[in-house]
């Protein structure tokens, strides 16, 4: 994933030009690293069978441990870098939706999964324009790149299940039947509420679609020490 970011309703088909604009190069990125991910896996494929040719040719113990050590230096590399990319992702912040929190250009680190709680800051992903959700959910254990071809929302967390429904606050939210907030369902605001597209355009937002938890709320990581590149 390269950004997330916001839009005003006033603008949608100039954000909705530009989302997509943004999702031809996130695909082009997510084509990138799962080449760089299958040559990764093929030099440690490599590097054991060489390993064990020369572990076969030597017969001896201590070479076949010493020839095997940067096969096993590469393993451990990538096992830690997907162990990595489970629990955490950086991204970049694009647009001005959750500002005075957040600006454009802002880098932050999600904890993905993290259970939403009132007033935390999420990713989310973002909804369709008047259309229904074109793909299932991002799987829990989904590499980093998977996220590259889908597109982002950061927002703040206004209402979880079993909340009051905020009608007067959420427009789109006005004429529903429940009291509260239902099961798997949150309300997301932005923070600059005269520039954001969130719940009181699009209503309820499924938690199912919620990448994780921002990390420190409001403090946003330097940018120079971002992983994902803002486009």
């Amino acid at each position: 994933m390269s950004t997330v970011d916001g839009t005003g309703a006033s603008s949608a088909p100039g954000q909705r030009a530009r989302a997509e604009t943004a999702v031809v190069r996130a695909r082009v990125r997510a084509a990138r690293a799962r080449t760089v991910r299958i040559v990764l896996y093929a030099a440690a494929a490599l590097l054991w069978a060489n390993a064990a040719a020369l572990a076969l040719v030597a017969g001896s113990p201590v070479w076949a441990v010493s020839s095997a050590l940067p096969a096993l230096l590469v393993s451990a590399a990538l096992a830690l870098a997907r162990a990595a990319e489970r629990r955490w992702v950086a991204v970049s912040v694009s647009g001005g939706s959750m500002e005075p929190a957040y600006h454009d250009g802002d880098s932050v680190v999600v904890r993905r999964r993290a259970v939403p709680v009132r007033g935390a800051v999420v990713v989310v992903e973002r909804p369709p324009y008047r259309a229904p959700w074109p793909d299932a959910p991002v799987a829990r254990a989904a590499p980093a790149h998977v996220l590259y071809a889908r597109h982002w929302f950061i927002k703040r967390v206004a209402a979880v299940p079993g909340d009051p429904v905020p009608r007067a606050q959420v427009p789109a939210l006005a004429d529903v039947p429940e009291d509260t907030v239902p099961e798997g369902m949150l309300v997301l605001l932005g923070d600059n509420r005269d520039d954001s597209y969130d719940s009181r355009s699009v209503g309820y937002f499924p938690e199912s679609r919620v990448l994780g938890t921002v990390e420190g709320a409001g403090q946003p990581v330097p940018r120079s020490t971002a992983r994902m590149r803002k486009t």
